[in-house]
C-alpha cells in the first residue's frame, strides 16, 4: 500500500523499475508462458511456485501466498520498511524522492527524526574510532591485543573506544545535534538527578551494529574489567535498532554474497564469536546478540541463505537456546542444524583452543535438531546410577517417539542403547506405549488451509474471473453482485471503478489499496494459475458460483421478511409481505432447478 507518497511518483518509480529485472537480480528467472517462474525466495522449495507476471507487474508464489508490486519485493527481501524499499527503487532507477511527498507533518517528522539518528549513530562511531587511535585507549588497545584480534579485521569491524562518561555527548552537543534527537539516538543515558548527557557505553570497547545497508544503528559494549553488571551491553531500541530484527556482521554477509554466494551461514551468540570465527575464516558467520534467536532475524537469514548452522555455546543454557533456534529456523523452513561444542567452551574458545581445525571438526559433526536434543537431554543425569538412567531414558524415549520416520526412529533407538546398555527390543517396546514430546514432533508440511464455505468461493472466483479478464465474464456486471466480505468488497469497487472510466483492470493496482498480506486477496490471486479459469467448465462453474450467491442472497431476503412479518400486527401488511415471501421463494427454486437467469 502506499505510505502517503505522491501516486505519479509511485507510478513513475515502478516504470522505471520492471518487475521482472529487479528480482532476476535477486532470484534467476525461467520464462514459462506469459509469465516467469523461480523458486520463491520466502520460503523453501523445490519445484517453481514463484510466479512473475510481467504484464501486470506484480508477483505472487502459490506455495506459500506471498504476493505483491515491485516495492514489496524489495521490502520483504531487504528486510526493509516501504520508505527504504522507495530509496533503494529510486536509486536503481536514479531518480529522486521528492521533498514534501509525505501526507502529514508526523511522517515528515518521523523521516527527519530517523535520518538524523543515523547521522549521530554514523558521527559517534567516528568517534568511538578516532577514540581508540588516539594514544589514550591503552586499556582497549590491552584488551585487542590480549584476545589476538589482528588490526584488518578491527578495522574491517569497525571497534572503537568510549573513554568516559561526558567525551560523546559533549562532542555530539558541539556538533550541533539536537538534545532530543541525541536522547532518541540512544547512546546517551538521562541522569534523573541533574538530567545531565553520559555515554551509555562509558569506558567499554566498543562494537558497532551495521545493518544490511551499512548503516550504524546500535553500538555493543565491552567491559575491561571485571565488575557486577553485564559484561556485554547494547544500546537500547530506537527508531532504527530493533535488536530482535537484527544479526551481527549481516552487511559484510550482504556483500559476501553478492561477490561469491553463501552455501551457509553460521549462528553464534555474541560479537567475540563472530569476530573470532571471520578472522580464523570462517566469514559466514552472523551473531543473534543473545542465546533468544527471534523469528524475525530467521527471516533475515533466510534472505541470504538457506543452509543454517547454529554454534552456540557448549553449556546447558547454551544447548537450550540452539534448541529454540534450530526450531524457530526449521519453522522459517530453512535446512538447520547444530554445532556441538565441548562443553564449557563457546566458539572463541574453540578457536583459541583447537585453532581452526578443531572448529572445523565441530562444524563436520553438525547434528539435526531430533539428534541434538537426545544428546542434550542427557545434561543433569548420572547414567551410572539406575534412577537416573531411567529418566533419561524415559525422557530420551519422548524425544524419539517425535522422529520423523520409523528408519529415524530405529537409529535414534540404537544410539540410546550403545549409551544406557539397555537392549533395543525392550527400548523398542517402550517405545510404542510412549507419545511423543509435543516439542519434539515433527510438522507436518504447512499447506495453507482453505476453510472458505461455498459463498466465500463463488465471491472469489467471480472476481478473479473478472480481474484477469476471462471470456466468459468479459461483460458481467458486478453491480448486481453482493459482498459480504470487506475485502471483496475493495476488490469489487476497483473493478466497477476503472469499468466506468473505461480504463484497463490491472491486478497489480490491487496492492496499491490492500494490503499484501492480505489472506483473501492471496486466495483470489491464487485462481489465476494455469488453465483454472480458461474453458467450458470454469464457464460453467462461473454461473454456478453467480447462481450460488443470488440464491444466498434471496435466502438472507426471506429470513428478514420472514422475522419482519412475524413481527408486524397490522394484518394487511402481514399479507403484503407474505406475498413478497412466496414471490422469492418461487425465484428461488428457479435458480435452484437451473432456471435463473445470468445477469
Amino acid at each position: 500500500m502506499a505510505k502517503g507518497l505522491d501516486p505519479e511518483f509511485l507510478e513513475q518509480l515502478k516504470s522505471k523499475n520492471d518487475i521482472v529485472d529487479v528480482i532476476g537480480g535477486y532470484v534467476p528467472l525461467e520464462k514459462k508462458g506469459a509469465n516467469y517462474w523461480a523458486c520463491c525466495p520466502f520460503h523453501h522449495e523445490k519445484t517453481p511456485s514463484f510466479s512473475v507476471n510481467s504484464v501486470d507487474q506484480y508477483y505472487h508464489c502459490f506455495g506459500c501466498g506471498a504476493s505483491g508490486d515491485v516495492i514489496t519485493f524489495v521490502r520483504e527481501i531487504e528486510s526493509v520498511d516501504f520508505m527504504d524499499a522507495v530509496k533503494i527503487l529510486a536509486e536503481r532507477a536514479k531518480i529522486p524522492v521528492p521533498e514534501g511527498d509525505t501526507d502529514t507533518e508526523k511522517t515528515a517528522e518521523r523521516k527527519r527524526k530517523r535520518d538524523e539518528i543515523l547521522k549521530i549513530l554514523r558521527v559517534s562511531a567516528h568517534f568511538y574510532l578516532d577514540n581508540l587511535n588516539s594514544g589514550k585507549a591503552d586499556a582497549h588497545i590491552q584488551y585487542i591485543l590480549d584476545r589476538k584480534i589482528a588490526a584488518p579485521v578491527v578495522r574491517k569491524f569497525g571497534l572503537g573506544a568510549s573513554l568516559d562518561f561526558y567525551g560523546l555527548p559533549r562532542f555530539l552537543e558541539k556538533k550541533g545535534f539536537r538534545r532530543e534527537d541525541i536522547i532518541d539516538s540512544g547512546v546517551v543515558n538521562v541522569s534523573e538527578k541533574n538530567g545531565a548527557l553520559t555515554d551509555a557505553q562509558a569506558g567499554r570497547l566498543i562494537f558497532p551494529v551495521i545493518n544490511a545497508f551499512g548503516d550504524v544503528i546500535a553500538f555493543g559494549g565491552r567491559l575491561l574489567e571485571k565488575a557486577d553488571f553485564a559484561k556485554y551491553k547494547n544500546t537500547r531500541e530506537t527508531l532504527v535498532f530493533n535488536k530482535s530484527k537484527v544479526l551481527y556482521n549481516i552487511n559484510l554477509i550482504k556483500k559476501q554474497k553478492q561477490a561469491q554466494g553463501l552455501k551457509d551461514l553460521i549462528v553464534v551468540e555474541g560479537y567475540m564469536d563472530t569476530i573470532s570465527l571471520y578472522q580464523a575464516g570462517f566469514t559466514n558467520v552472523v551473531a543473534s546478540m543473545g542465546t533468544a534467536l527471534t523469528k524475525d532475524q530467521a527471516r533475515l537469514a533466510k534472505r541470504y541463505c538457506e543452509h543454517v548452522l547454529i554454534s552456540y555455546d557448549g553449556d546447558f543454557a547454551g544447548q537450550k537456546g540452539a534448541i529454540r533456534g534450530l526450531e524457530i529456523l526449521r519453522d522459517e523452513q530453512l535446512d538447520v542444524k547444530v554445532v556441538p561444542l565441548p562443553d564449557g567452551l563457546d566458539p572463541d574458545d574453540v578457536i583459541k583452543r583447537q585453532g581452526a581445525e578443531g572448529y572445523r571438526r565441530c562444524l563436520d559433526a553438525a547434528m539435526p535438531l531430533i539428534d541434538f536434543k537426545l544428546k542434550a537431554a542427557e545434561h543433569g543425569y548420572d547414567l551410572s546410577k539406575t534412577e537416573d538412567k531411567r529418566s533419561y531414558i524415559a525422557d530420551a524415549l519422548k524425544i524419539i517417539a517425535g522422529a520423523e520416520s520409523a528408519s529415524v526412529r530405529e537409529d535414534l533407538l540404537k544410539q540410546l542403547r550403545d549409551r544406557t546398555g539397555t537392549t533395543y527390543e525392550s527400548l523398542r517396546r517402550d517405545l510404542e506405549n510412549t507419545p511423543a514430546d509435543e516439542e519434539t514432533q515433527e510438522e507436518e508440511p504447512r499447506m495453507r488451509e482453505d476453510g472458505a464455505d461455498r459463498e466465500v468461493k463463488a465471491c472469489r472466483f467471480i472476481l478473479a474471473s473478472v480481474l484477469f479478464g476471462a471470456k466468459y465474464a468479459k461483460n458481467f456486471d458486478l453491480s448486481g453482485v453482493i459482498f459480504d466480505n470487506p475485502v471483496h468488497n475493495t476488490i469489487a469497487d476497483y473493478i466497477k471503478d476503472r469499468q466506468k472510466k473505461g480504463e484497463t483492470v490491472r491486478a497489480s493496482a490491487l496492492f496499491d489499496i490492500l494490503d499484501e498480506n492480505t489472506p483473501e486477496l492471496s486466495e483470489i490471486l491464487d485462481l489465476s494459475l494455469g488453465e483454472t479459469l480458461e474453458g467450458e467448465g470454469a464457464a460453467r462453474y462461473f454461473e454456478d458460483c453467480v447462481r450460488t450467491l443470488e440464491c444466498i442472497r434471496i435466502r438472507k431476503e426471506i429470513a428478514r421478511l420472514s422475522a419482519l412479518c412475524d413481527a408486524e400486527t397490522d394484518l394487511q401488511k402481514k399479507k403484503e409481505i407474505t406475498r413478497q415471501v412466496l414471490a422469492l421463494a418461487v425465484q428461488l427454486k428457479n435458480f435452484n432447478t437451473g432456471g435463473g437467469k445470468i445477469k
